[in-house]
């Protein structure tokens, strides 16, 4: 499952990343694969996403989002 596709409240895991296009940024920016990601709020027309990873808020475009491949629970 990609993070583009959780939904608000939602958690779960970093697994990998679907593309290295943008795999050091994300993990300069928290996403480690191992780290928890919980959707704690959507904007209004669904991009960007906020998500809380590392212990910090991070907005995310979906295009972003839709990079990071998630083990969900």
């Amino acid at each position: 499952m990609k993070l583009s596709k959780l939904k608000q409240g939602q958690r779960a895991k970093i697994k990998g990343f679907a593309s290295s296009d943008l795999e050091l940024k994300l993990m300069e920016m928290g996403c480690i694969p191992g780290e928890w990601v919980v959707v704690e709020q959507v904007a209004p027309l669904g991009d960007p996403i906020s998500i809380r990873v590392a212990g910090y808020s991070l907005s995310l475009r979906l295009n972003e989002a839709d990079q990071i491949i998630l083990e969900t629970l």
